[in-house]
């Protein structure tokens, strides 16, 4: 009797608790498919962007589900310019912006300028992450006169010619001004800028015949260097790593995009040999070159269409004496010294306030 007591509650147990599962399981499924449902009606939400000169209009129109939330949606930091709800139930957020508002961020790449943001749905406030991010971008050709910000070239109109002013710099990913620290996380960009001030020279065009990377600020015989752009002006890294030249915004500037990589030791110092030329009179000792690895070639970044003055890269290219340019009495070229700068892995990389200390200071080994 005893035994059929024990039988009787163990499945009266049994069964309640499959009933309790149940429940659970389904309340479970039920949440799930809720937000499932709902994170499709952010996920298909419909956003209109307009670019104008320098402002954008975005219109972002959200189902009936998301009206109550409307103060959570955002184009980058700040909250919709306006909002109505339609007859449809569905509602409308207009947001009217200034490039300089809403933390967008500006970008030269090439011919072209880029203004980007993004569209994000908040349903809790930071630091816990969106539940939607849609990209905004405006693209525009880029102003003919443009300069980045951190260059003047200086022109001007003096007597005679005056003492040429060389400039050596780490530039930020973003290649909007100069780089806030000297810390480069392993595999990211490292741009650095080159330019000259022209004053009342001619129309200079400046060119990397030479540079290495060492450990140290100053060179001696035996140093330790690792060989970045040599024979007059080829970029040895692109054909080894993912480097290259970018193009030119001015002739009196270039700007080496490297990508960081161990270098072999700690501090990384970057020696490069600048030089001045008369745009028009390019030559195998006169150039700036990089290996294309699509089509397997070295190509001229001033003009592709003379892209055999390349050729001598994997040779040994020829020097030639300098002519039409009554050059300063500095002489036509300017040893460079950048750094330090700390490759460290990504996992190491911490945004502190370690900066950047640079010099253009002689270096009598680039000669």
């Amino acid at each position: 009797m005893v035994e059929v007591i024990k039988q009787e509650v163990h499945k009266a147990c049994w069964s309640q608790c499959v009933q309790d599962c149940l429940v659970m399981v389904t309340h479970l499924y039920l949440g799930v498919l809720v937000l499932a449902v709902f994170a499709t009606t952010v996920a298909n939400a419909d956003i209109n962007v307009v670019c104008a000169k320098n402002s954008v209009r975005v219109t972002w129109r959200v189902n009936a589900e998301l009206v109550p939330y409307a103060a959570r949606l955002f184009l980058g930091n700040c909250m919709a310019s306006q909002w109505k709800v339609l007859p449809s139930g569905e509602g409308e957020a207009q947001f009217n912006y200034t490039f300089s508002e809403c933390k967008f961020t500006k970008m030269i790449k090439g011919k072209r300028l880029y203004y980007q943001n993004e569209m994000s749905y908040r349903p809790q406030a930071k630091p816990n992450p969106p539940d939607f991010v849609h990209p905004i971008e405006c693209v525009y050709r880029r102003p003919k006169d443009w300069v980045p910000r951190f260059v003047n070239p200086g022109y001007g109109v003096s007597e005679g010619h005056s003492r040429l002013v060389f400039h050596m710099a780490l530039l930020n990913e973003e290649l909007s001004s100069i780089a806030k620290t000297n810390v480069i996380p392993l595999g990211s960009p490292m741009p650095i800028w080159a330019a000259v001030e022209q004053k009342s020279h001619q129309p200079l065009l400046l060119l990397i015949e030479e540079c290495v990377a060492a450990p140290t600020a100053e060179l001696q015989p035996g140093s330790q260097v690792y060989p970045i752009i040599g024979n007059k002006g080829c970029l040895l890294e692109s054909k080894k790593g993912n480097s290259m030249f970018l193009p030119r915004y001015h002739s009196s500037s270039i700007i080496l995009y490297l990508q960081s990589f161990n270098f072999g030791f700690g501090e990384v110092y970057i020696h490069c040999k600048l030089t001045v030329w008369d745009p028009q009179d390019l030559a195998e000792s006169k150039k700036a070159c990089h290996y294309i690895k699509g089509t397997n070639r070295w190509e001229l970044l001033d003009d592709p269409s003379r892209s055999s003055l390349c050729n001598c890269c994997d040779l040994s290219c020829k020097s030639r004496s300098r002519r039409g340019v009554e050059w300063a009495s500095d002489g036509p070229s300017h040893n460079s010294v950048l750094g330090p700068l700390i490759i460290v892995a990504q996992s190491d990389f911490r945004d502190g306030n370690t900066m950047m200390e640079s010099a253009t200071t002689a270096d009598p080994q680039l000669k």
